[in-house]
C-alpha cells in the first residue's frame, strides 16, 4: 500500500468502522477534507466500489485528503444494516474523524447511489460540511427520498448517467425543478452521455467532471495538476 494510504479504524455508534484515509503528498495545509460514501450495503456496496474509488482518486489528485469507509455490517465494520438511519450516523462518525485529523479544515461530503442518499443528507445538515458531491442519485427508488436536497443551499455537484437505470432522465430533470431558488442556484448538474448508473466505460468522464467542478469553484487554490 502507498505510504500515503492508511488503513484506519473509526469509532462508530455501532462499533468500529473499517476505513481508508488518503493523505496528499503536498506538505501544504489542505483546503478541504472529503469523505466518500459507498453504495447499498445489501447489494455488494463497499468502499472499494469502482465509482467510489475513482471519485476518491479524483479528489486525491487535487491534493484533498479523502476518507472512505465501510458502513456498519460491511467488510470489517461492526454492526448491521439499519435502513439508512444508522448509516447516516456512520457518516457523522466519519466526519468527526476527519475533523480530528484536519482541525479547522472545511469538509466535503460525497457519495454514490445509496451513499449519496445518506452522505448528502448528513452533509446538508452538518455545519462542518461546506460542499457536496452526489454521484448516480437513485431517485426512482421510492425507499430513498432525496427531497431534502430541494432546500439544501450548500454548493453541490450532481453527476448522473444519461441512461441511469435507477433515475430516469425525465424524472431526474423534474426532480431538479423542485429545488427552491437558493438550492437551485447552488447546484451544478452534469449528465454523462450514454453512461449507466455505474458509469460503466465512463468513469474517467465522471472523475473529470468532478475535478473540473472543484477547480472552477476554487480557482485561487494551488492545486496539484489536473489529470484530464
Amino acid at each position: 500500500m502507498d505510504a500515503r494510504h492508511k488503513e484506519v479504524t473509526i469509532p462508530g455508534p455501532a462499533g468500529r468502522l473499517e476505513a481508508l484515509l488518503w493523505v496528499p503528498e503536498s506538505l501544504q495545509e489542505p483546503h478541504l477534507a472529503a469523505v466518500v460514501c459507498h453504495p447499498h450495503p445489501l447489494y455488494q456496496g463497499t468502499m472499494h466500489n469502482k465509482v467510489v474509488y475513482q471519485a476518491a482518486k479524483a479528489l486525491d489528485s487535487l491534493g484533498i485528503p479523502v476518507l472512505r469507509f465501510n458502513f456498519r455490517g460491511v467488510g470489517a465494520s461492526d454492526g448491521t444494516y439499519d435502513r439508512g438511519r444508522g448509516e447516516e450516523d456512520d457518516v457523522s462518525a466519519a466526519l468527526d474523524y476527519l475533523e480530528a485529523q484536519f482541525p479547522d479544515i472545511p469538509l466535503l461530503a460525497a457519495g454514490f447511489s445509496f451513499g449519496a442518499w445518506v452522505g448528502l443528507r448528513k452533509g446538508c445538515s452538518d455545519p462542518r460540511v461546506v460542499e457536496l458531491i452526489g454521484l448516480g442519485l437513485p431517485i426512482d427508488d421510492r425507499k430513498l427520498g432525496f427531497n431534502y436536497l430541494s432546500t439544501c443551499a450548500k454548493p453541490k455537484l450532481l453527476i448522473q448517467g444519461e441512461h441511469d437505470q435507477y433515475a430516469g432522465r425525465s424524472h431526474f430533470e423534474s426532480f431538479i425543478q423542485t429545488f427552491d431558488p437558493e438550492a437551485a442556484k447552488a447546484t451544478r448538474v452534469v449528465v454523462i452521455p450514454a453512461a449507466d448508473h455505474f458509469f460503466t466505460g465512463h468513469l474517467d468522464e465522471m472523475a473529470g467532471a468532478l475535478r473540473r467542478w472543484i477547480t472552477v469553484r476554487h480557482p485561487d487554490w494551488k492545486l496539484l495538476p489536473s489529470q484530464d
